[in-house]
């Protein structure tokens, strides 16, 4: 009889963590709405400027396809859109994301995760002033100089969310390597630092990017970061990275995977990349 009680009990409990797990799992599967669209409407007319001769080939292709012969010039952008994220463990977990950038200058993120659609961990990071923060809840807080390197190096890899920043802004250089291949070289305070940049040879899409990045303040050493543009669409007129994945190379898969949903250029951010919160 104590037998047959101690197998009911095993039998239960193994089913309510079935269940609770379940359940957790399906909190993952909801989609979170998207977050309300930021107050200011991009600018109405954005100047423009010619595009730089000299440029390696399938930079020059690319930026033709994109934009012409002449290429406006960003000041700001608020990118905004949905994501899946894997802080802990390897899981998936649905997101909502705000990217809003000084373009060139300095950035702040602000990412919430969702179970069931309702936000349970809040991610806010910035990188202003040459200065970067980093807050996670349950991971913590880390800042330093290392993670200022990898900061700046987030930050210019976002900008191809709105590449016309890399060839007006005079501080950045592209150097050739093939016909599929460049390396994008980006100020880094006093330095610079260097992405290996791949094109599609059928569209001429840049498809990847290859950097040496710390992943915190504690990394003794670099670990191969890229990028991975999984598709392009027009997105407020303009032919737009508007999914796109990131991994550490070590950890053998993507940590996130952003859908960019809309975005607003020229717009006063200086306030807002100071801020907290939505």
């Amino acid at each position: 009889m104590r037998v047959r009680k101690t197998m009911i009990v095993l039998a239960w409990i193994v089913g309510a963590f079935a269940a609770f797990m379940f359940v957790g799992w399906l909190g993952f599967q909801v989609q979170p709405a998207p977050f309300p669209d930021f107050p200011e409407a991009g600018a109405s007319t954005i100047a423009t400027m010619p595009l730089p001769a000299g440029l390696p080939a399938p930079v020059d292709r690319f930026f033709r396809k994109v934009y012409g012969d002449s290429v406006p010039v960003i000041t700001s952008a608020v990118l905004t859109g949905r994501a899946t994220i894997s802080p802990f463990a390897g899981i998936p977990m649905p997101a909502r994301y705000r990217f809003t950038h000084i373009a060139g200058q300095g950035y702040r993120h602000y990412i919430e995760a969702c179970w069931f659609g309702i936000p349970f961990l809040r991610v806010d990071e910035r990188f202003v002033d040459g200065a970067s923060l980093m807050e996670i809840p349950i991971i913590g807080n880390d800042s330093g100089p290392n993670v200022e390197r990898a900061a700046n190096q987030g930050m210019w890899a976002e900008s191809w969310d709105f590449p016309a920043i890399l060839v007006t802004d005079p501080r950045v250089k592209w150097l050739p390597v093939d016909e599929e291949t460049a390396v994008l070289v980006v100020p880094f305070k006093e330095t610079e630092q260097r992405f290996v940049v791949r094109f599609d040879p059928a569209t001429g899409l840049p498809t990847w990017t290859e950097t040496m990045r710390y992943k915190s303040s504690a990394s003794p050493e670099k670990s191969l970061w890229m990028t991975h543009a999984l598709k392009y669409e027009q997105l407020g007129g303009v032919l737009t990275n508007t999914l796109g994945s990131a991994t550490w190379t070590d950890d053998g898969k993507p940590w996130a995977t952003f859908t960019l949903e809309d975005v607003r250029f020229n717009v006063d951010v200086s306030a807002y990349v100071r801020a907290k919160g939505l």
